[in-house]
């Protein structure tokens, strides 16, 4: 960080130590808390059910807050994750000080830290999801020599009551503006809040999707982040996910990132876009093209794409988003631009073109580098992910590329260079492989796929046993032929899984 960019943080532990987030100390911490009069620590972890989960500590006096700060505290790990027995339960979480945020929304002074998981002897939790990521970075650094970045898109739906007022367009919602667009000024405060949090945000805009249903709006939003580390990625969202839900709930408003809310209307993703980093570079394009680097990073999400889903997509109304013509992918292909492909490349600023001069004519040529600003996006996810696990599998199937023999060749085989639904493109079509269409296919896949996500220890036995029998015990193979004709059933579906994530 410059520091410029330290003296205009929202974050007010790196604008008040005007240090770097990654650098933060122990000391730098209790400095913070010190002199900002914070009462209370908060740690933050993910459980299994993919949310975050808090332990409140009171500080006493400065040596008890060095031992919260150097030992965390001990945890019941079989109340947080499945695959862990009651008889040997006993888990450590220990702050990440990086993490560091003031509490937005709590009365009494809060610094709030995300926590790792630590076993018995003292060793990272080798089946929790923030160390299952950082594994899968880790060897994804060792075999290509790159680094991996991603950053998510959040979209989710704000419920408020009917004013009638302005009334926008049915599905035509996409960056509506006030007054038609009701919900504007919860995002925006989202936006501020997250941003206060370390969040990396690029920018956030109301969505396609808003419909009227039983007297209340239904208005879709997204907020899209900038391309960070992938470990502070997901940090970011599971952050970002606790304050949109935290906000709504003090402005008695209803959030949902549920996949689907109703038939015949948008459903919510969470598209995940990715970038390859080499010394501080990106390695994403090669004379203003597509370089093969990431067109091998893609042929691994090609191929394993099937079994992503078991991350992405964890319950059964995921898959009544995952359907034709609903921008929403269901063959495993990629192409530019196209929002009806797995993977898509959008653009990426690489014309040459100095449109910001075309634009201000009264502007000198500009030199900026635009090449980190290409990525590649998946977009089956939805907001039933487990955001580490997601990000962890996306890691290891952009690796997997470059352990194929044959990238290359699968990302040629599944490039799509139109719209992949025309008249034109029916015989590829009838080629391409399918996404999985219920969460027991989709544990079927893993199962038949495990060994790549296992390979260097990645992934753990126990998580991939636990990922895969979560799934098949929704037995939910016919599911979506069973309620698409029958409201009550598809309402209560939607009810049960509608905080989901």
């Amino acid at each position: 960080m410059t520091n410029n960019e330290l003296l205009m943080s929202a974050n007010q532990v790196v604008a008040f130590l005007q240090k770097p987030s990654h650098a933060l100390t122990k000391e730098d911490i209790i400095c913070f808390i010190r002199e900002n009069g914070i009462k209370m620590i908060n740690l933050m972890y993910p459980a299994g059910d993919g949310k975050l989960k808090t332990l409140n500590f009171v500080i006493n006096n400065l040596a008890y807050l060095d031992t919260i700060l150097s030992c965390g505290e001990r945890v019941d790990g079989s109340s947080l994750f499945s695959f862990i027995e009651a008889g040997s339960s006993d888990l450590y979480v220990v702050p990440r000080y990086s993490t560091a945020f003031v509490d937005p929304f709590a009365e009494i002074p809060t610094l709030c830290m995300l926590a790792s998981y630590f076993d018995k002897d003292g060793n990272p939790l080798a089946s929790s999801p923030e160390y299952t990521l950082a594994k899968a970075h880790k060897v994804f650094r060792e075999v290509t020599g790159m680094e991996f970045h991603a950053m998510g898109e959040l979209e989710y739906y704000v419920i408020i009551p009917d004013d009638a007022v302005f009334p926008a367009v049915d599905q035509k919602g996409y960056h509506e503006s006030v007054p038609y667009a009701k919900t504007n000024d919860f995002r925006v405060k989202c936006m501020a809040y997250i941003a206060q949090a370390g969040g990396q945000i690029k920018y956030g805009h109301s969505e396609v999707g808003n419909f009227h249903q039983d007297g209340l709006v239904y208005e879709q939003n997204e907020i899209e982040f900038l391309p960070v580390p992938v470990e502070r990625a997901a940090d970011e969202l599971m952050i970002a996910k606790w304050i949109i839900r935290n906000l709504a709930y003090k402005m008695q408003m209803n959030v949902t990132f549920a996949p689907k809310i109703t038939t015949g209307k948008a459903g919510s993703g969470m598209h995940v876009h990715m970038r390859l980093m080499k010394d501080g570079k990106s390695v994403m394009l090669n004379d203003g093209k597509l370089s093969n680097e990431a067109r091998t990073a893609i042929a691994g999400m090609m191929d394993l794409a099937q079994s992503i889903t078991a991350f992405g997509n964890k319950n059964p109304t995921s898959y009544f988003r995952l359907v034709p013509h609903q921008e929403a992918p269901t063959n495993i292909c990629w192409g530019d631009r196209n929002r009806s492909v797995l993977v898509r490349v959008p653009l990426g600023w690489a014309t040459g073109v100095d449109m910001c001069r075309l634009a201000n004519p009264q502007e000198p040529a500009s030199a900026v580098d635009t090449s980190q600003k290409q990525t590649f996006e998946m977009r089956s996810p939805d907001g039933s992910a487990d955001v580490y696990q997601l990000l962890a599998g996306l890691c290891v199937a952009c690796r997997h590329g470059f352990e194929m023999e044959n990238a290359l060749e699968v990302a040629e085989k599944t490039y799509v260079d139109v719209n992949i639904h025309a008249a034109a493109n029916a015989e590829k079509l009838n080629q391409l492989e399918q996404l999985p269409v219920s969460c027991y296919t989709s544990a079927e896949c893993l199962e038949l796929q495990r060994a790549v996500y296992e390979q260097y220890g990645v992934f753990s036995k126990a998580m991939i046993d636990g990922i895969i029998a979560q799934l098949k015990a929704f037995d939910d193979n016919t599911l979506r032929h069973d309620v698409e004709n029958n409201p009550t059933k598809l309402r209560a579906l939607v009810e049960r899984f509608f905080h989901c994530g």
